[in-house]
C-alpha cells in the first residue's frame, strides 16, 4: 500500500519551509524501511558507518540534534458512506508531527503509545497522497521542562532529560550500552477502515480451576463511530488442536462478558514443569449479517498468584514466590535488555533464537527491564510457546518522573493502558512491576542525607498503575518496583531484592538499613559475598565478563585489540573501567593480555554466577527467584550479559545452564566442614545414588563416598555432611549421580590461580560430522582439565555443553549445531585452563 519511505535531515525548523511536508525539496533523500531507525538508513547510504564498528560511536552523535523528515506516498480509496478512515500508527520515536497532502494530521510525544488519526476528509480522489512525518530532537524538545534531578547521576540525567519524556531511557547510555538515541517510525504503519463500530479491546482470564474443569473469563470492548445499535458479538474458543470447545453470540452495546467453564483443560506450565498447550481465541462483531471487526488471541489456561504470606521459619520474613497453578515453583532466569540498541531491527529470528536458548539454560522467568521497551508481539508469543514467565517492568528506571504535569500524567496513563490491553492474555505474563530501582536511589538518598524527600514519579507506581490495572488486568499481580519491600527496598526480609554487594561493593539491607559502607576491596566485591543474602527474591545480581574474543575481532579495530586501548576502554560503559580487577586479584590475578582478559573475567563470572545461584537455590522455599542481570547485549561490549550480541554464549552461560537444572546437587562448604545438599525443582520425587569424591588433578582420589537419596517434590535439603581439606591446591570436592540425573558439580578448595593443575595438559577430542550443520564431539582426559572451552569461528553455534571441567577417565559428549551456517571439523578448536599454566 505505501511506496518506499525515505528521509532526510534538516537544520531544525527547516524542513517545513523547505516544502518537505508536501513533496517538495526532492533533492537529498534517502530510501528507509518501516519499521526502521534513521542510523540504519543512514549507515546503508554510507552517510555514517555502522555505530557498533570500532569507534564509530561518537562519531553518529550529530544524528540527535538534528530534524529528520520521513515520508512515503499511498493510494486509498474515499471513504464509503458512514465509514471511518484512519492512519493507525504503532509507534513513533518521539517526537512527531503529522502532515498529510500538506495538512498537519496531529503531534505525538510517547514512543510507547499506538497513535491513531482519522483521515476520510484529507484524502485525495486521484494522484495518491503525500504522508510526511517531523521528527524533533527528543531533548531539545523538552528544554522547556523543568529540571528533575537526583544528586547521583544528575550530570547524565541532565544531558538527556531522559525522564522527561517517553522515551526508551537506555538511548542515553547505560553501564553497558551506548550513546545512540534513536529515531524514526519503529513500529509499522497502516491504515483502517471501520463501520459503526470497532473492537477496542479483548481480554481473557483463567479465573480459577477446579477439579476437571477451569473457569475462564472474556471481555469485549467496543468502540462506537457512529450512533450503533443491535451490535451482537460471536465469541469462539478453539483447543489447541483446533477443535471448536465454545461458541456463543451475545448482545454489546459498549462492553460484554462471557463466563465460561471447561472441562479438562490442558494447563500451561513453565517449559521445567509440563506443556505448554495454546488455545485460540476468536471475537467477531456483526450488526445483523454484516461484519464490522474481528480479533484473536493465543491463550493459555492456568493460574498465576504471587505469594507474600509469612515465613514461619524464619520469623519477621514473608515470601515472595509465584505459584503457577497451584505450586509455587523458583523463578530460574535474567533480565532481559532490549535485543539491539535499534529496536526496530530486532527481527522475529532474534528473538526466537535467544529465547531459546534461555530455555536451554533451563531458565523458566525473564524480567523485562524498565529502561529499555515493551518487547515486540514476538518476544511474548515465544514466551508463550517455550514456557518462559515473564516479569514485565513498566518503563521506568534509575530517575525521578514528573508527576504536577497533568498531560504528562494522561500521557503515561495512555501508554499503561494501551500496553496492558496488548500484554495482559499472554499465558507467559506473571507480574507488572512500576518500575526499576527508583524507589530504591530515592531511599538511599534519603538515608545519606539524613531527609525524608518523597519520590517524584511515586504517583505512577502507587496510583496511576494500580487503578489502569484494576480496571484492565485485576488477575495478574502488581508489585510497585524493583527492588521493593519492607521498610527499605532492597530489603532481605520481603520482597525482591537486588545484590550488588558483589561487583559494586554496595553494604547488605538484611532489615531497614544498609549494613557497612561502599567497598570496592577485593573482599568488598568478593563473589562469595552472595552467601550473605538472605533475600526472598534476587531479582538482579551479576557479574562482567568479557564476549569470545572472536566477537571482538568482529567489530573491534584491529588495533585496538590489546588492554588499555581506546577502543577496547570504550566497550565497557561501567565506571571505573577496571572495577573487574577487584573480582580478578583473589581469584585469578589481574591479566596481562587481551585473551588473558578475556579467560579470566569468564572465569569469574561463571564461577560467581554458579556460586551465587547454588546458595539462592539451597534456600529454597525462603528464596525463590534468581534472575541474572543479564541475559542479552544491545551491542558487541563487555557486560554482565551471559550471551553476547553475535549470540555467542560466554562460559557463564554454560555455568548458568548447569546450575539451573531442575535437579541440582551443590556444596556448600565452611573451612574444612562440606555439606551436599540436593534442591529438586519438579513436582515428582527424586530419588538416585550420588557419587561424592575428592579427587587428585594428577590422577588418583583421596576417598570416594557412595550416597543413596530420596528428595521430596519441589525441595531442598542436605542430604551429607563430612570433612574436606581446607586451602587443598591439588585436589577438588566432586558430585555426580550414577544414573546422570543431574549435572555434575564440584567445589574448587583454593583459588584458581593457586590450584596446583597438571600444567600444559590438554583433552583429547574425536569429532564426527553428523550433517552439515552438526557436529559431535567426545572430550577425554589422562588428568584431571579445568575449564574445557571449545570453540568455533562460526557466529551462532550452539554447544549442548562447553567451558565445563573434565574428569580423568569420564567422557563427555557435545553436539554442537548451526542452522544458520554449515559447520566443520576443521573449523573446530579445544583449550583449557591447564595449557596457560608454565
Amino acid at each position: 500500500m505505501f511506496e518506499p519511505w525515505k528521509l532526510k535531515d534538516f537544520d531544525v525548523g527547516g524542513g517545513l519551509a523547505a516544502g518537505a511536508a508536501q513533496g517538495g525539496d526532492d533533492g537529498g533523500w534517502i530510501d528507509t524501511t518501516v519499521p526502521g531507525d534513521t542510523h540504519l538508513a543512514l549507515q546503508r547510504a554510507g552517510r555514517i558507518g555502522d555505530p557498533f564498528l570500532g569507534r564509530n560511536e561518537a562519531a553518529a552523535a550529530w544524528i540527535e540534534g538534528r530534524e529528520w523528515w520521513w515520508r512515503t506516498r499511498f493510494e486509498a480509496a474515499l471513504p464509503a458512506a458512514g465509514e471511518r478512515v484512519e492512519l493507525l500508527f504503532e509507534g513513533l520515536d518521539t517526537f512527531a508531527s503529522i502532515y498529510l497532502n500538506g495538512r498537519l494530521l496531529g503531534a505525538t510525544d510517547n514512543m510507547f503509545r499506538a497513535w491513531r488519526f482519522e483521515v476520510g476528509a484529507l484524502l485525495r480522489a486521484a494522484g495518491g497522497n503525500e504522508l510526511a512525518i517531523c521528527f524533533a530532537p527528543a531533548t531539545a524538545s523538552v528544554a522547556h521542562q523543568p529540571q528533575l534531578l537526583w544528586p547521583m547521576a544528575a550530570e547524565k540525567i541532565a544531558a538527556s532529560r531522559r525522564n522527561l519524556m517517553r522515551k526508551a531511557q537506555f538511548g542515553w547510555g547505560w553501564d553497558w550500552g551506548p550513546n545512540l538515541p534513536t529515531v524514526g517510525v519503529w513500529q509499522p504503519v497502516r491504515i483502517e477502515r471501520h463501520q459503526q463500530a470497532r473492537i477496542a479491546a479483548l481480554r481473557f482470564a483463567t479465573v480459577a480451576l477446579g477439579t476437571g474443569h477451569a473457569e475462564l473469563r472474556i471481555d469485549l470492548a467496543l468502540e462506537h463511530l457512529a450512533d450503533a445499535k443491535d451490535l451482537q458479538a460471536t465469541i469462539r474458543l478453539f483447543d489447541p488442536n483446533r477443535v471448536l470447545l465454545v461458541e456463543q453470540t451475545v448482545a454489546i452495546e459498549r462492553e460484554a462478558s462471557l463466563t465460561l467453564k471447561i472441562a479438562d483443560p490442558q494447563l500451561w506450565w513453565t517449559a521445567d514443569l509440563g506443556a505448554q498447550p495454546l488455545y485460540q481465541l476468536e471475537a467477531e462483531l456483526h450488526q445483523g449479517p454484516q461484519p464490522l471487526d474481528s480479533a484473536q488471541r493465543t491463550v493459555g489456561i492456568r493460574t498465576l498468584t504471587l505469594d507474600t504470606s509469612d515465613d514461619p521459619a524464619e520469623p519477621g520474613s514473608q515470601f515472595f514466590r509465584f505459584v503457577l497453578n497451584g505450586v509455587p515453583l523458583f523463578a530460574r532466569g535474567a533480565c532481559w535488555i532490549p535485543a539491539s540498541s535499534f529496536v526496530a531491527e530486532v527481527a522475529e529470528s532474534r528473538y526466537r533464537a535467544l529465547l531459546e536458548d534461555a530455555v536451554r539454560a533451563n531458565m523458566n522467568m525473564m524480567r523485562v527491564w524498565g529502561g529499555g521497551i515493551y518487547e515486540a508481539d514476538a518476544f511474548y508469543a515465544h514466551c508463550d510457546r517455550l514456557g518462559l514467565l515473564v516479569w514485565q517492568d513498566f518503563m521506568f528506571a534509575c530517575a525521578p518522573y514528573p508527576q504536577s504535569d497533568t498531560a504528562f500524567v494522561d500521557n503515561v496513563r495512555q501508554e499503561v493502558t494501551q500496553q496492558v490491553r496488548r500484554l495482559r492474555h499472554h499465558a507467559c505474563l506473571a507480574l507488572w512491576c512500576g518500575n526499576n530501582e527508583s524507589q530504591v536511589i530515592q531511599h538511599l538518598i534519603n538515608s545519606m542525607g539524613g531527609g525524608q524527600t518523597a519520590l517524584e514519579g511515586r504517583l505512577y507506581y502507587d496510583e496511576i498503575i494500580p487503578a489502569v490495572l484494576a480496571n484492565e488486568d485485576a488477575v495478574t499481580p502488581y508489585w510497585p518496583g524493583s527492588p521493593w519491600g519492607g521498610s527499605n527496598p532492597n530489603s532481605m526480609k520481603s520482597g525482591d531484592v537486588h545484590d550488588w554487594m558483589v561487583w559494586h561493593g554496595f553494604p547488605p539491607v538484611p532489615d531497614q538499613t544498609f549494613v557497612g559502607e561502599l567497598d570496592r576491596s577485593p573482599e568488598g566485591v568478593a563473589y562469595t559475598r552472595y552467601a550473605e543474602d538472605s533475600g526472598r527474591f534476587i531479582s538482579e545480581f551479576g557479574i562482567h565478563g568479557a564476549p569470545a574474543m572472536q566477537t571482538l575481532r568482529r567489530w573491534m579495530d584491529a588495533d585496538d585489540l590489546k588492554l588499555g586501548s581506546e577502543g577496547f576502554l570504550d566497550r565497557i560503559k561501567d565506571h571505573p573501567k577496571d572495577k573487574v580487577n577487584g573480582m580478578l586479584i583473589p581469584v585469578t590475578g589481574l591479566p596481562q593480555t587481551l585473551e588473558q582478559y578475556i579467560d579470566y573475567t569468564m572465569l569469574v563470572q561463571a564461577e560467581g554466577l554458579k556460586f551465587g545461584i547454588e546458595h539462592f537455590r539451597r534456600r529454597k522455599p525462603h528464596c525463590a527467584g534468581a534472575l541474572i542481570w543479564q541475559f542479552n547485549d544491545c551491542w558487541p561490549c563487555i557486560s554482565w550479559s551471559l550471551v553476547d550480541y553475535d549470540g555467542v554464549a560466554k562460559a557463564s552461560y554454560h555455568a548458568t545452564a548447569r546450575a539451573f537444572s531442575p535437579l541440582l546437587a551443590s556444596f556448600k562448604v565452611v573451612g574444612e566442614q562440606a555439606e551436599l545438599w540436593i534442591t529438586n525443582d519438579r513436582l515428582r520425587v527424586v530419588s538416585g545414588t550420588a557419587e561424592i569424591a575428592v579427587l587428585r588433578f594428577a590422577g588418583g582420589q583421596d576417598w570416594q563416598v557412595l550416597l543413596p537419596y530420596s528428595l521430596p517434590a519441589n525441595s531442598s535439603q542436605r542430604v551429607w555432611r563430612g570433612r574436606v581439606p581446607q586451602g587443598a591446591l591439588d585436589r577438588v570436592l566432586c558430585v555426580r549421580d550414577l544414573g546422570s540425573a543431574f549435572p555434575e558439580n564440584r567445589h574448587l578448595l583454593a583459588p584458581v590461580k593457586d590450584l596446583q593443575l597438571a600444567p600444559g595438559a590438554a583433552p583429547q577430542m574425536t569429532v564426527t560430522q553428523q550433517g552439515p550443520h552438526e557436529l559431535e564431539v567426545v572430550l577425554q582426559a589422562s588428568s584431571y582439565l579445568l575449564m574445557v572451552q571449545l570453540e568455533s569461528p562460526v557466529p551462532g553455534s550452539q554447544f549442548s555443553d562447553n567451558h565445563f571441567d573434565l574428569r580423568p577417565g569420564v567422557a563427555r559428549h557435545v553436539t554442537i549445531r548451526n542452522s544458520a551456517s554449515p559447520l566443520s571439523p576443521q573449523h573446530l578448536s579445544v583449550r583449557c585452563w591447564n595449557q596457560q599454566l608454565p
